[in-house]
């Protein structure tokens, strides 16, 4: 995907390595950790948390403790730095997710009134957000308390070699996947989705998180579709190996398990792929109404 003339966005901030969480290296220990826990993660209650796309586990872990954590954006263009001299977008992996997220930032700021952009905070290993301790081990999340989104760029190394979808468009795909959940987040849906969970079985509670993943899908994939003059061939392919590779279903099947409808969270494979497909060919966040019915 043909980013590099793109400037990196402004919205983004870099802990560095053990900023707080439950430390431990930015390894490969991920796939493992989601295998080993998935059984027991799978079925429980979903809470109130938003956890995306490969961090099933993230999403238990996070949503038992949200925090209020308002914070100003900085200004375009401007690279923030931590505390402890930590440059955001200084290597290859977060120049390249500071640039996506640039995109993203010009594509929903023409979509949406009075867009306002997520904050992108990079981590390695263990680090911190308003939801509470961020950890390699849950993959990136977005956290709705402090509209941000957190990403240990090591996962993209994770995606290529423990996943088999590694490429440029899978890991913009990761990025712009939070980045749709950001956007439920400001629309209001995610609220909506959060009290009618709180309100509903395991079961439907489960169904309506199903839902707003594949909205966040599908989102990811207009963003795409609206910038197809970006996409490079195999692109797309790229994208279809990652969505198929983070389904229930076969998440479910690579932890030694049958795959159990009702203990889906994120949808299955296929449609993942679907959603993504979907947006790409509409461009158009309506199109992205996999929420219906499920009210």
């Amino acid at each position: 995907m043909r980013l590099d003339d793109l400037d990196p966005s402004g919205n983004v901030s870099d802990q560095g390595s053990g900023g707080g969480g439950f430390g431990g290296g930015g390894g490969g220990g991920m796939l493992g950790l989601v295998f080993s826990l998935l059984p027991m993660l799978l079925g429980r209650k979903m809470g109130c948390g938003s956890v995306l796309l490969i961090a099933v586990v993230g999403y238990f872990v996070i949503s038992s403790g949200m925090l209020t954590m308002g914070g100003p954006l900085s200004a375009p263009g401007t690279s923030q730095q931590s505390s402890a001299g930590n440059v955001a977008c200084d290597t290859q992996e977060e120049l390249f997710a500071c640039r996506v997220l640039k995109s993203t930032e010009d594509t929903w700021g023409k979509l949406l009134r009075d867009y306002r952009p997520a904050k992108l905070t990079f981590y390695q290993g263990g680090g911190q957000s308003g939801c509470g301790a961020a950890q390699s081990a849950m993959g990136p999340f977005y956290c709705p308390s402090d509209e941000g989104i957190y990403l240990d760029a090591s996962f993209f190394e994770q995606m290529d070699k423990q996943m088999g979808a590694g490429g440029d468009f899978a890991y913009a795909y990761v990025v712009a996947h939070e980045v749709g959940h950001h956007v439920q987040n400001l629309a209001g849906i995610a609220n909506q989705v959060r009290k009618l969970q709180a309100q509903s079985s395991q079961t439907d509670g489960n169904r309506l998180q199903v839902g707003m993943e594949l909205q966040a899908d599908c989102f990811a994939g207009v963003w795409a579709g609206i910038n197809s003059n970006r996409i490079e061939p195999g692109d797309i392919e790229e994208g279809m190996r990652a969505a198929n590779a983070i389904g229930d279903d076969t998440l479910m099947q690579q932890a030694g398990r049958a795959p159990v409808e009702s203990m889906f969270t994120h949808g299955t494979s296929e449609q993942r792929m679907e959603a993504l497909q979907r947006g790409i060919r509409s461009k158009n966040p309506n199109a992205c109404n996999y929420l219906q019915g499920l009210q």
